[in-house]
């Protein structure tokens, strides 16, 4: 069974979407016959490279409302992380163009690393205040969850991989993602949103039953 995860790295959902499937993985009796595959989506592919933003304030714009209630938000999502054992900290958050941290977890996916690689990311961003943005802080980051330092600034520099987290996002659009997280499992089932680990339980045990008959 394969499953696709769908993701951005500054999502927060993302992050606690893939904290609840990765608990219902856990208690899934078929977990060493799932590969589980991230693919690229960003929330702002048109983000100008090279500038962040404080989050609170973005969320105020977007949203139309205002950076108090923003911030509120952000306290309130902290919580529900904190629930699925999450440490969130986004007082000070910053937003930015994410194409460069998704070719480097497209790479971590030819090399077996893929999901430490992104595990590294969002705990990064979320929980670490480190930048996910710039190229020094991406090869420091990922080198501690498994790459090779030289082979991901290269990646970098080079703009290696671009097509193809253009071509994943595409795809996200076509099979009916509008928004992050989303998970398909098998191209069959699609699940919408950071949903409860026993949604995610439910889900995994119907395509399994319906895939053996």
């Amino acid at each position: 069974m394969r499953v696709e995860i769908w993701t951005d790295v500054v999502c927060p959902w993302c992050y606690l979407g893939k904290r609840q499937f990765e608990q219902a993985l856990d208690g899934f009796e078929h977990r060493d016959r799932v590969e589980v595959v991230h693919r690229a989506f960003q929330l702002d592919p048109s983000f100008p490279r090279g500038e962040t933003v404080d989050v609170a304030d973005m969320l105020a714009e977007k949203y139309g409302m205002s950076r108090d209630r923003a911030v509120e938000m952000n306290r309130e999502m902290e919580q529900r992380a904190a629930a699925v054992g999450l440490e969130y900290h986004l007082e000070g958050g910053r937003a930015g163009n994410t194409a460069d941290a998704h070719r480097l977890i497209y790479l971590a996916g030819e090399r077996g690393v893929q999901d430490a690689v992104v595990e590294a990311l969002f705990k990064a961003h979320f929980t670490d205040g480190r930048s996910v943005f710039d190229h020094d802080s991406l090869v420091e980051v990922v080198t501690e969850a498994g790459l090779d330092a030289a082979e991901a600034r290269d990646v970098l520099t080079s703009g290696k991989f671009a097509g193809e987290v253009d071509a994943e996002h595409r795809a996200a659009r076509d099979i009916g993602a509008t928004g992050v997280p989303f998970f398909v499992i098998d191209r069959r089932y699609g699940v919408s949103g950071a949903q409860p680990t026993e949604t995610f339980a439910q889900v995994l045990d119907q395509a399994w039953a319906e895939a053996a008959n």
